[in-house]
C-alpha cells in the first residue's frame, strides 16, 4: 500500500526508488529546480503542506539541478508552508540572478541525483516509512 505522502521529483533516481510506495509527482528530469519549487507552491496552494524543505541539503540551489520534496494531503492553506516555499523561490532566484546553474557534464549530474536520493532516503527513514 503507497503511503499517503507525496513526492514530487525531477530526479529519475527517486522515481525509481519510491514509485511504488509513495504516490509521485514526478517532473521530467530535463525541467528546473525552480519548476519543482514551483509545483509544489502551486500544490501548496491547494492545501498540500510541506514535510521536507525545499532547500535542504548542503549543495546551493543553483549548483544543482535536481531536487526532491515530500509533501502531505491537507484540506486547508497552511500557512507555514506557503511562507516557506514562497521563500525558497525567492532565495532560488536570488541564487540564479548570481549565477546560473551550470551546464555540468553527465558525471557530475549523477553525482547530484545520488545526493538527493540520499536526502530522501534519509527523509524516508526519519520518517518511518521503512
Amino acid at each position: 500500500m503507497k503511503s499517503k505522502n507525496i513526492i514530487v521529483t525531477n530526479n529519475p533516481y527517486v522515481r525509481d526508488k519510491f514509485e511504488n510506495e509513495f504516490n509521485l509527482v514526478y517532473i521530467d528530469d530535463n525541467k528546473t529546480y525552480m519548476e519543482v519549487l514551483t509545483t509544489i507552491r502551486d500544490m501548496v496552494h491547494k492545501g498540500y503542506k510541506l514535510l521536507t524543505h525545499p532547500l535542504s541539503g548542503s549543495v546551493k540551489p543553483n549548483e544543482t539541478p535536481y531536487k526532491s520534496v515530500m509533501l502531505e494531503e491537507g484540506s486547508a492553506l497552511d500557512s507555514d508552508s506557503l511562507m516557506i516555499i514562497e521563500g525558497a523561490i525567492q532565495t532560488m532566484k536570488k541564487f540564479q540572478n548570481n549565477e546560473a546553474t551550470p551546464n555540468w557534464p553527465e558525471r557530475v549530474h549523477d553525482d547530484f541525483r545520488v545526493v538527493d536520493l540520499s536526502l530522501m532516503e534519509n527523509t524516508v527513514y526519519r520518517l518511518g516509512h521503512f
